[in-house]
C-alpha cells in the first residue's frame, strides 16, 4: 500500500472495541496513516455509519476518494448480534444509566418471548432514545438528556428484514436482527420490553454486516502498526 493508493481510495473494515466512539476509531486511523505515509494535511478520511461507543463491530472506514462513497454504503442494509434483558429498564435504553423499574418476570415464556420478536419484522415505527445523535432544535439530543432536559423525539419509520438465531436465557434474550438504514436497536429492544409488558434494555450490541461487507472481514489492528484493507 502507497500514499498515491490511499488518496486513490480504499476502504478499511474494523472492529470496533467497546467504549471507542466511531470519531475515536477514524482519528485514530488517520493519525497513523498520515504518519506512516506522509500524507497530506487535508488527507480525506470518514466512517459510514456510527456505532455507539457501547457497541461493538464493523465500522467502516473510507478514505482518499473513496469518501465520495460513504453515503451509498450508509444506505445499505445492517446486521446486528443482539442481546437484550428483560424485566428491567434504563433511561438510555442501553447499559449507559443505572437498572430502573424492575418488573417480575416469572410468568414471561420464551414462546411469548419469540411471538413478540415476530411482531416487530416489517415496517415499524419507532422513536430513537432521547440519549442518541439526533439533532433537537440545533442541539444533540443526548447532551440535553444529560443536562436534565425534557426531549421530544420524533417517530420514524425502518424496517426490520428479519429476526433469527434467537436464544432465551431468562432474563437475558439474545438474537441477530436485519434492518434498513436508520434503526435504533436499543429502541428495539425497549419497544420489545414494552410489547411484553415488562420492559427490556440492550445489554450488547455488535455489527456484523454492512451491505457485503461482513466483521468477519474486519481487524483491530488499527491500534497497532498493521492494517488489513481491501479496494472498492
Amino acid at each position: 500500500m502507497t500514499a498515491e493508493e490511499l488518496q486513490s481510495g480504499y476502504v478499511f473494515l474494523l472492529d470496533k472495541p467497546l467504549d471507542w466512539t466511531s470519531f475515536q476509531a477514524v482519528n485514530k486511523m488517520k493519525y497513523k496513516l498520515k504518519r506512516e505515509f506522509n500524507l497530506p494535511k487535508k488527507f480525506k478520511i470518514g466512517h459510514a455509519g456510527t456505532l455507539d461507543p457501547r457497541a461493538t463491530g464493523l465500522l467502516i472506514v473510507c478514505c482518499g476518494k473513496f469518501t465520495k462513497k460513504i453515503p451509498e454504503i450508509q444506505d445499505a442494509p445492517k446486521e446486528y448480534w443482539t442481546e437484550i434483558k428483560i424485566g428491567v429498564q434504563t433511561e438510555s435504553y442501553d447499559t449507559e444509566k443505572p437498572e430502573i423499574l424492575h418488573q417480575d418476570i416469572a410468568h414471561t415464556t420464551e414462546e411469548q418471548i419469540r411471538e413478540t420478536l415476530e411482531k416487530f419484522v416489517g415496517e415499524i415505527e419507532q422513536k430513537p432514545p432521547v440519549y442518541s445523535a439526533i439533532k433537537v432544535d440545533g442541539q444533540r439530543a443526548y447532551n440535553l438528556a444529560r443536562a436534565g432536559e425534557e426531549v421530544e423525539m420524533k417517530s420514524r419509520k425502518t424496517t426490520i428484514f428479519y429476526i433469527k438465531d434467537i436464544s432465551v436465557n431468562l432474563p437475558l434474550v439474545s438474537f441477530t436482527v436485519g434492518c434498513s438504514k436508520g434503526t435504533y436497536i436499543r429502541s428495539l429492544a425497549h419497544d420489545i420490553g414494552q410489547e411484553l409488558g415488562v420492559g427490556a434494555y440492550l445489554t450488547q450490541l455488535r455489527r456484523t454486516k454492512i451491505g457485503d461487507y461482513t466483521i468477519e472481514n474486519a481487524t483491530t489492528d488499527f491500534l497497532e502498526n498493521e492494517y488489513r484493507f481491501e479496494g472498492l
